[in-house]
This record gives structure tokens, sequence and C-alpha cells, in this order.
């Protein structure tokens, strides 16, 4: 109760805040390409509950279907101005209304395709599908800092799904052992000083102290409850 009263008073706060970046990204991608202002992606919620996550549309729109589902560092499909945006992650910031609308969380496990959800998941990751996603993470913050090392151009999807996502994932484990609201002020503050030390030209990062917390937190290999259908 205590954390869905935090998101609803500082998500609403951080758009009023935001509300002229907004504005401004929005013309920017209208000027930039043709196309919707916002990409509406379906995502894994809540028990596994399909949802829509909005987002600032970063791509070209007139790159027909296909392609891989996982963006790669210099993705071509990625226009300029979309460009900055995904690096500044201002084209996460529609997900302050999924926040405010219930959907997601100002921190919690990062929403997931819910193809990947249904054929990559572990059992013992079942246990991220039990909050609500989060507009940020322990594990989204390690994908950010690393994820450009981890994931070529020739099969991103590929290595993501073997290379980044289960680190992730059990990032998101320790952080579901550890959440509290004190915790949850915490990842949002690294997330915005990640987002602006990379701003700042930085590309080298330590890993997130959760990294070593992996084993002795998240024995959960034996847990044998079923996935929730998407």
């Amino acid at each position: 109760m205590a954390k869905r009263l935090f998101d609803i008073v500082a998500s609403s706060i951080a758009l009023l805040i935001v509300a002229p970046l907004l504005l401004l990204a929005a013309i920017g991608i209208r000027l930039s390409s043709r196309g919707p202002i916002l990409f509406r992606a379906q995502r894994a919620g809540r028990n596994g509950t399909p949802f829509v996550m909005h987002k600032f549309r970063t791509m070209r729109s007139d790159q027909g279907p296909g392609g891989p589902a996982i963006t790669s560092h210099g993705d071509r499909r990625v226009f300029p101005f979309g460009r900055l945006l995904r690096v500044l992650k201002i084209d996460e910031l529609p997900q302050l209304y999924d926040v405010l609308r219930g959907e997601m969380s100002l921190v919690g496990p990062r929403p997931e395709d819910l193809r990947i959800v249904r054929e990559h998941y572990a059992p013992e990751h079942w246990e991220t599908l039990s909050v609500r996603p989060g507009l940020t993470s322990p594990g989204s913050i390690y994908g950010y800092t690393h994820g450009e090392k981890l994931i070529g151009r020739q099969d991103p999807e590929k290595d993501y799904l073997e290379r980044l996502l289960p680190v992730k994932l059990s990032l998101e484990l320790v952080y579901l052992r550890r959440a509290s609201l004190l915790y949850d002020v915490r990842v949002m503050a690294r997330t915005a000083g990640v987002i602006a030390l990379i701003a700042l030209g930085r590309r080298e990062f330590g890993d997130p102290p959760e990294l070593a917390m992996i084993d002795r937190v998240v024995p959960a290999q034996g847990n044998q409850r079923q996935p929730p259908a998407p």
C-alpha cells in the first residue's frame, strides 16, 4: 500500500516536472521521422498479465514487419533523434503514465516481451512477475551500463537471451528479496546518477552491488511453481 501511494505521488510530481521535456521530445520525433509519436508495446505485467507499455518511438516506422526484437548499439532502424532519446532514457518517460494508471511501479523488475517470457524464462524467474514491473531496477541499470558490450549487431536477440537476460533476471530477484521503499529510492538515485554520467560521456561502469549477492540471495532453482500464461 505504501509503495503504491509512493508511486502515485512521485509519478504525478515527476510528470509535472518533465512535461516540457515530454513536449520537446514529441516535437522532435514529429520533425525527425514519419509515424506515431508513441510506441505501444505489449509486455508481461503483474502475474504475467499482458499490458500496453508506452514509450516514445525511436525507430523508423517505415521498416515494415520483422527485424530483431532486441535493439543493438548502432541499430540502423533507430533514427538519430531517437538515438539521443534512448541514450538519455527520455524514451522511457511516458511510462510515468503507466505507473500512474497502476500497470507499473517506479521501481521493479523491467517488463519483458511476452514471447520471451513464454519461451525463455526459467522456473526461478517466474517470481519476477509477482509484482508490478518497474520503470527502473537493478537489472535495467545493468543493461543500460553493460548491454552495449554484451549485445552485438550480428544476432542481438541471441546475445540478449544468452548473455544479458539471465544476469538481469538474477539481479531482479535480488531486488525482490531486499525490496523496501528506502531501497527503491536508492535505485532511483542510482538510475539518475548513471543517466547523468552517460550524458556527460562516461561509458565504463563497474558491476552493480547486487551482482555479488546473486549466489547467496537467489537460491530459487528448486521452485516448482507453474509460470503464468501471458
